[in-house]
């Protein structure tokens, strides 16, 4: 197996301690545009998005071998898994958020808002509660790279909320330019969401009823997924690699990549393996810090 040498970047002294493997291992590459990392610890292994190339692949922990897991795909780009262990995929190409039965069948969560057609499903989160939170830029309909070219049908680019027992989607925010990676904090009183085009990192106050407010700018630099170590820290697709936030928004620590990072997640039986998806490749390495369990996952 190939690797790189992992060089953790200390830019704050809140970032002293944190590393892990001194290689970084290369455990996939021949994709287009890598994306969407999902771990599944009732079968250890993982699932990610080629989108250009219309397909998923499977990363087997216990031999190492990848594979496909779905093709065509929809174009998918983001993925998560919910309270049931299911997978919950946002499918640029098809434009809407569906949920892959136990059984392999698909049902659709998502795919309009108040009778037209969203955008282009880009990431998803689920709550405790059971309702998936998305956000809606339109990579999948502005060409035919990663989706099909359309007309886009909703004023804006908005982040969504699914509820879990009515179905409605409710728009939640309306001031992105392009909504894409998102999370919640461990007690899911903020949803963090990250802007493409404007580079930054917003934070939003959550509410009972599924409603925001605030939206503060936390940190600058980020580009794409996110996700959240059981600290706290903010560990983000952005400028240079993957960078780590502080949960109060600076910039404390940075890993390189040799390639465009889009997404990450945390995954392995202690959630101590951080995983990258970057531009043709799938990256992995050992951590000494463990990923946060969101509230509505197993």
């Amino acid at each position: 197996m190939d690797t790189i040498r992992a060089e953790f970047e200390l830019l704050d002294e809140r970032f002293s301690g944190i590393g892990g493997d001194e290689r970084i291992e290369i455990l996939y590459t021949g994709t287009r545009w890598a994306e969407g990392p999902c771990y599944f610890p009732a079968g250890r292994y993982l699932v990610w998005s080629d989108i250009p190339n219309d397909r998923m692949l499977r990363w087997d922990e216990l031999t190492g071998n990848v594979g496909p897991f779905r093709r065509p795909s929809g174009y998918v780009n983001g993925n998560t898994r919910d309270a049931q262990g299911r997978l919950i995929s946002c499918e640029q190409g098809n434009r809407r958020v569906t949920r892959t039965e136990h059984d392999g069948s698909i049902t659709v969560i998502a795919d309009r808002w108040e009778g037209r057609r969203l955008n282009s499903p880009n990431d998803a989160v689920v709550k405790s509660d059971g309702s998936i939170w998305f956000t809606d830029p339109p990579y999948g309909i502005t060409t035919d790279y990663e989706g099909q070219r359309a007309e886009q049908e909703i004023d804006g680019c908005h982040v969504y909320r699914a509820d879990p027992v009515t179905g409605e989607v409710r728009k939640v925010t309306d001031d992105f330019e392009r909504p894409n990676g998102l999370a919640f904090s461990a007690d899911e009183s903020l949803l963090y969401v990250v802007d493409t085009r404007r580079k930054h990192l917003r934070a939003f106050d959550v509410h009972a009823d599924g409603t925001l407010s605030g939206g503060k700018v936390l940190a600058e630099g980020t580009s794409d997924g996110i996700r959240l170590d059981d600290a706290g820290r903010i560990w983000a697709a952005g400028d240079g690699g993957v960078l780590c936030f502080d949960p109060d928004g600076t910039l404390i620590g940075r890993l390189p990549i040799p390639e465009k990072v889009a997404n990450l997640t945390f995954g392995g039986l202690k959630g101590n393996w951080l995983f990258i998806a970057a531009s043709t490749s799938l990256y992995a390495l050992m951590t000494n810090v463990r990923g946060l369990t969101p509230s509505g996952t197993p």
